[in-house]
């Protein structure tokens, strides 16, 4: 009897950011008044962690550096648990926003810092809100030049704040020595859909989030890569007055039930670190697939 090929394993990630530093609330909080607000990252964090070590699953943490700054115990319990620890950047503001100079100082800052507090390597980054899209496409060399490995900064999807839909769907090196990971999309129909995590993720049912994941993994023979963030599992947030109605639904759709949605996927694929799906020895047996000119 033929013996059968795993499943690829996936890579589990979450950006390390607090609730109020969404790229969607930028118009209602002002950066200056971050220091005032209620902050929950740490608490989230530590569930997170904990969720993950029930589940004997290893992840990676997209850690803003504004958040390791105040909070330098988050990045050694980390670190402690085995995971991998990757940049978010400083101050999450989208790369799109910023010129080279103001990025190369962000990117660079925060791997500083990571690595300072963290005791290894940074050498994962991952662009707020994917911001990283055809007008700068200037950022893969600013991110390699800065020593970074590999980017997961594309989401290969047409979005109204973000996405570059006719972008590969699965790793490909971007730059010699920089390798972009999108996040995970389904193809149906001529159309890639998203299937990685995110509002999308709490919004679709969880049995179709999970045929997206499977199909990626048996059809593509491809790893998927999702993503979340900690003031998803954390209904208690303070609620953010003033915002329209979109971006409200988007934020807090079943907010409630992401932590259980989150602990079935744990239990239902085969989860781990990005650097070694994709930088490791599994990553021996993909097929290239073509680079990314500046536009």
């Amino acid at each position: 009897m033929p013996t059968r090929t795993p499943s690829p394993r996936n890579a589990m990630s979450i950006d390390v950011e607090d609730y109020f530093q969404v790229s969607a609330f930028a118009p209602y909080i002002r950066r200056e008044d971050w220091n005032g607000l209620e902050c929950r990252v740490e608490r989230n964090v530590g569930r997170i962690l904990a969720l993950l070590a029930d589940k004997d699953v290893k992840a990676t943490f997209f850690t803003l550096g504004w958040v390791a700054e105040r909070y330098p115990q988050v990045v050694k319990a980390i670190v402690a648990g085995g995971h991998e620890l990757a940049s978010h950047g400083y101050g999450h503001q989208r790369a799109s926003d910023l010129s080279p100079a103001a990025f190369l100082d962000d990117i660079s800052r925060a791997k500083k810092l990571l690595e300072d507090l963290g005791g290894v390597p940074v050498v994962g980054y991952r662009a707020p809100s994917f911001s990283i899209c055809k007008g700068n496409l200037w950022a893969f060399d600013t991110l390699r030049d800065a020593g970074y490995r590999y980017s997961s900064s594309v989401y290969p999807i047409a979005h109204d704040h973000y996405g570059m839909p006719d972008s590969p769907r699965f790793a490909y090196p971007v730059r010699d020595g920089l390798l972009e990971i999108p996040v995970t999309t389904v193809r149906v129909a001529s159309r890639n859909l998203p299937s990685s995590g995110g509002g999308y993720f709490r919004l679709l049912p969880y049995m179709l989030s999970r045929w997206m994941i499977r199909r990626v993994n048996e059809v593509d023979g491809e790893s998927a890569v999702f993503y979340f963030h900690p003031w998803e599992i954390d209904p208690g947030q303070p609620r953010v007055a003033g915002i329209d109605a979109k971006t409200r639904f988007r934020h807090y759709v079943n907010i409630a039930r992401t932590e259980g949605r989150i602990a079935r996927l744990l239990e239902d694929f085969r989860w781990g670190r990005m650097d070694e799906i994709f930088l490791g020895r599994e990553a021996s047996a993909r097929p290239a697939a073509p680079s990314l000119s500046p536009a």
